[in-house]
């Protein structure tokens, strides 16, 4: 409310103009940073744009989003400040002088302004006017210097999402972009010259997709020398940042000041509207004769090691060539009094210099003095603090009680204006909401703290579509999540989608650090349940770590260099020293209660996890722990999982930033846990490839799923995956594998959660039952190729993870047990479907295979027990909403089963049961190529026959050996067996 001296201070400001006329301009005003709304201030006008556009809240219905973007009272008041920086007071009145509190802003309102001192006084008259709400232009660097080659790096973000937008980017005389200098990186696609934009991929989609490409660009020249960038057909509706990151490499300029750039956007729906490119729309490059490229280099390892120097010594660069060699100043009050740099170091001819010895924990400023030449004079200031900064100076008491949010946002905020630095959190317990990451900006735990989560995080974002579709389930008769194929929020579950509403999150970053042996905890107050959004308002965080399209993250506790591994008897993770040595796991970061995942990386690359203890101090409230979605070059080592209710380890890619992206390059090792569902699990999002994915000495410890499994749902190809290979380094144990449901789900389903997908609901006969279900129409059937599996041991096969509460429940036969699984997919034949099959897929296929999979020294000792009347068991196709190996039911083999596969070798492998199972110990259906050699079986004596073939070709054995009934009884070697054909089903009788 306004003060009654403002009120008659307002009201006089508008009789002195009239309702309709104009003051002379005395107090100058100008939008804020923050302004989206001010299309203009000229002399006593202000203009304000008004339009609409579509905006989804988790509250949203699914039919009330579209929302009108004018401004009302609150907004555009705190829109405006003082040009001259003044403190002045705001009142908006109506056009018969009425202040007005609430509402919206119309045309014929006035903005009043009073001084302080009530002395000076101006009304601006109020034109609303239709327009986009205006976007941001941001210059990396506000200063160069002249005669020097140098990149340029522009981020534009457009006011409002739309599709189908153009993107208008004036340059000022000088900069002289072609379409070989100059990079573009749209919605965070990746960055690509600009003349491969229009063949930039576009991601996996569906054939209903309306965009073949990213985009096309253009470069004319203006009147006045400068240039106009224009972007056409560019899909902004995902938000990922910035829309637009633009590079011009090796850009000189000659002369000497202000260089001035605009942005302009234009949607196209709900309505076409056009932004004008003043105001936040425009950034401005000074250019200067002296030093202004002078920066700290930050150490961007991906791994965190302390040296005693690590926090005394510093070093720089800067762009420009100089004759002779500059002097480093330093200060330590601000840069109120300089002196030289004692111990500097300056290489001339790299631009490069270095400081070293500097005094702990404090805050030093340097820059360049320039003696002569053309850049003589003195540089920017570049700063460093030397040490951790301990987040108690910031008066923070650690007690567990107060809301220590907004300070650690402020310490964070600090350092990464010195352009990084390490925040220390010492003995202590620290409460937090959202805590924002920043880049360069490290946090180290120390041992005897802790930070927990309190409710009332930062809010889910708004978004151009509704997710609740997806929210109405997952059933294989749902047609929700694919009613809109551009509707990207409907592809994967609700809590891959929301990035916001997490303890610690951060977004376009570079160089993240959370390092230490203390403990970082979600303190029950993250959900981690599916339906969080159902919840209140301060109950929707659901996750610890959130990094969307981030580079070079690290999570992880003090770095040592041994390899993780179980100590049975103590029940604990230990580290494998020399000769034996059990050494402590006191290094390592303590994560517990993290809702539904403890990280979330996105579009994230170049990621390091290490070295961290899930559940020391808690096993509940905790779901998923790494989920890496679309990321590439990860490495995971030496991860500990007391127990948890979803994957420990998950790779996948999904949709989540409104375009899929490939994954590539993962390096895991030494991973042991338990787990109600798959220690490691690729799938079962996989909208985009997934290749190359390496995996060394795992110790499942339970898995109410599998092991191992990989889950191709969605049209991807997954290729090149290996188990203990050796490639992240020497296999030191054998893998385990204790209490899994099963060991190995290796499968291909139909569930096609891509943009651009459709759907439709078919009745169709498989196996003599009827369907009627929902099939995918028009996105490939994925794949999966090349698996290599090595030297693992497994035993007690059964659902006998320790997350039910008791560690461990023994097997009484009332737990499920599943064989191991090979499983591609296929569509019904078009004669088993009503009315027939009235589609065919992209390219045609009608089966998707896994192909040329590899067990090696390989042992599974199963629980057994099954009847003979088992082996008639048939399993159905995975279809939508079908991914799990409880979809399969019983199989017909306690050994393998192996169903759509072309390409399976088995060699130097055992399979055994505890107690007699009469099924087949392998069954193998529409499988081309197997290759079996050196193995050990053994045949169950109330069945005559030890494997069946079922409209199977090219199946080889030799060397296989098997037992009568009980291990070691009796061996026999089975009759070498060479390109046997079933066109139905057979069996291999043993004698």
């Amino acid at each position: 409310m306004y003060s009654k001296s403002f009120k008659i201070l307002a009201l006089a400001a508008v009789s002195q103009v009239g309702f309709l006329g104009f003051a002379k301009a005395q107090t100058q005003i100008k939008a804020r940073g923050n302004s989206s709304h001010i299309a203009y201030i000229h002399q006593d006008t202000l203009a304000v744009v008004r339009g609409s556009t579509y905006q989804y809240t988790v509250d949203t219905p699914e039919d009330k989003g579209l929302v009108s973007t004018n401004p009302n009272v609150n907004q555009l008041l705190s829109e405006v400040a003082a040009a001259d920086g003044a403190i002045h007071k705001y009142a908006i009145t109506d056009k018969n002088g009425n202040i007005k509190n609430e509402g919206d802003v119309i045309t014929g309102d006035h903005f009043v302004v009073a001084t302080a001192n009530g002395k000076t006084n101006q009304s601006y008259f109020i034109a609303v006017v239709p327009g986009a709400l205006t976007g941001k232009l941001i210059l990396q660097k506000g200063a160069v210097t002249a005669n020097t080659k140098t990149a340029l790096t522009l981020y534009f973000t457009a006011g409002q999402r739309t599709p189908d937008a153009t993107v208008k980017l004036i340059l000022p005389a000088g900069i002289n972009a072609t379409m070989d200098n100059t990079t573009v990186n749209v919605i965070g696609r990746g960055d690509v010259k600009l003349k491969d934009l229009a063949t930039q991929s576009i991601g996996r989609t569906g054939t209903h997709y309306s965009y073949t490409k990213v985009g096309d660009v253009s470069i004319t020249p203006t009147v006045n020398g400068g240039q106009l960038i224009t972007f056409n057909h560019l899909d902004l509706r995902p938000a990922n940042g910035a829309d637009l990151k633009i590079v011009f490499q090796n850009i000189e300029l000659k002369k000497v000041g202000d260089y001035v750039f605009s942005a302009m956007y234009t949607t196209s729906q709900p309505q076409q509207l056009s932004s004008l490119g003043k105001g936040t729309e425009q950034a401005v490059l000074k250019v200067t004769s002296t030093i202004a490229g002078f920066e700290r280099v930050s150490d961007q390892d991906l791994q965190y090691r302390e040296t005693p120097d690590t926090y005394t010594k510093a070093s720089f660069k800067w762009g420009a060539t100089l004759a002779a060699a500059p002097q480093l100043m330093q200060s330590t009050d601000k840069g109120k009094t300089w002196k030289p740099s004692a111990t500097a170091k300056i290489d001339v001819k790299n631009a490069m210099a270095t400081v070293s010895g500097l005094l702990a924990n404090r805050e030093y400023a340097f820059k360049l003095k320039v003696a002569s030449g053309a850049n003589k004079g003195e540089s920017n200031i570049a700063w460093f603090y030397s040490g951790k900064l301990d987040i108690k100076n910031y008066g923070l008491k650690g007690d567990g009680v107060e809301d220590n949010t907004d300070k650690i946002n402020e310490a964070i905020a600090y350092l990464e204006r010195l352009g990084g630095g390490t925040l220390f959190f010492s003995k202590g317990i620290y409460s937090v909401r959202t805590v924002h990451l920043k880049s360069n900006v490290y946090l180290y735990v120390d041992k005897d703290a802790t930070i927990q989560a309190l409710k009332g995080n930062d809010a889910p974002e708004t978004t151009w579509f509704s997710d609740k579709k997806y929210r109405s389930g997952l059933s294989p008769t749902d047609s929700g999540p694919y009613q809109d194929p551009e509707n990207y929020m409907t592809k994967q579950d609700v809590g891959h989608h929301y990035f916001n509403n997490a303890m610690f999150f951060g977004e376009r970053l570079n160089n993240v650090k959370i390092i230490g042996n203390g403990r970082i905890t979600g303190n029950g107050n993250l959900v981690n349940g599916d339906k969080v959004m159902n919840n209140a308002p301060d109950n929707r965080a659901d996750k610890i770590f959130v990094l969307k399209q981030c580079t070079n993250l690290e999570i992880g506790g003090i770095y040592r260099k041994e390899d993780l591994w179980y100590d049975e008897e103590k029940d604990e993770p230990y580290y494998r020293g020399k000769n034996g040595a059990k050494l402590s796991n006191d290094n390592m970061l303590n994560i517990d209660r993290s809702g539904h995942f403890v990280l979330l990386a996105t579009g994230t690359d170049n990621i390091n996890i290490h070295d961290n203890y899930m559940g020391r101090h808690s096993t509940s409230n905790t779901r998923d722990i790494f989920d890496f979605m679309g990321c590439n070059n990860v490495d995971a080592t030496n991860i500990y999982v007391k127990t948890t209710s979803d994957d420990i380890i998950k790779l996948g890619s999904d949709c989540s930033l409104g375009f899929t992206r490939p994954a590539r390059n993962y390096k895991v090792r030494n991973i042991v846990g338990d787990t109600n569902c798959n220690l490691l699990q690729i799938g079962s999002e996989t909208v985009d490839d997934i290749t190359d994915v390496y995996v060394d000495n795992v110790y499942v410890l339970g898995g109410n799923k599998a092991g191992f499994s990989i889950s191709a749902n969605d049209g991807s190809h997954v290729k090149n995956v290996q188990l203990n290979s050796g490639f992240t380094g020497p296999i030191h144990s054998r893998s385990k594998m204790y209490r899994c449901t099963t060991p190995f789900f290796i499968s291909i389903s139909n569930r096609g959660r891509v943009i651009g997908a459709d759907a439709g609901k078919y009745s169709f006969m498989e196996n003599g039952k009827k369907h009627n279900e929902l099939l995918v129409k028009n996105v490939n059937i994925g794949e999966v190729e090349d698996v290599k599996i090595n030297s693992v041991d497994v035993y007690e096969v059964y659902s006998g993870s320790s997350y039910s509460g008791k560690r461990w429940k023994a097997y009484d036969g009332t737990q499920k047990k599943s064989s191991p699984i090979i499983a591609g997919y296929r569509l019904p034949d078009a004669a088993d479907v009503d009315g027939g099959l009235d589609f065919k897929l992209p390219n045609g296929k009608h089966t998707g295979y896994v192909k040329n999979i590899t067990f090696n020294d390989v042992n599974i000792l199963v629980k057994g027990g099954n009847a003979v009347t088992d082996t008639a068991n048939t399993a159905p196709e995975l279809g939508v909403g079908q991914y799990n190996v409880g979809d399969l039911k019983v199989q017909p083999s306690y050994g393998l089963w192996v169903r759509h596969v072309n390409g399976l070798t088995v060699k130097n492998s055992t399979f055994n049961y505890e107690k007699r199972d009469s099924r087949y110990a392998m069954f193998f259906d529409d499988v081309i190529g197997v290759n079996l050699s050196g193995i050990k079986l053994i045949h169950p004596q109330d069945n005559p026959f030890i494997m069946a073939l079922k409209n199977s070709s090219g199946i080889n054995a030799d060397n296989v050996i098997y037992y009568n009934d009980v291990w070691g009884i009796e061996p026999k070697q089975l009759t070498n067996i060479t390109s046997t054909a079933a066109k139905s089903t057979i069996s291999i009788i043993a004698k």
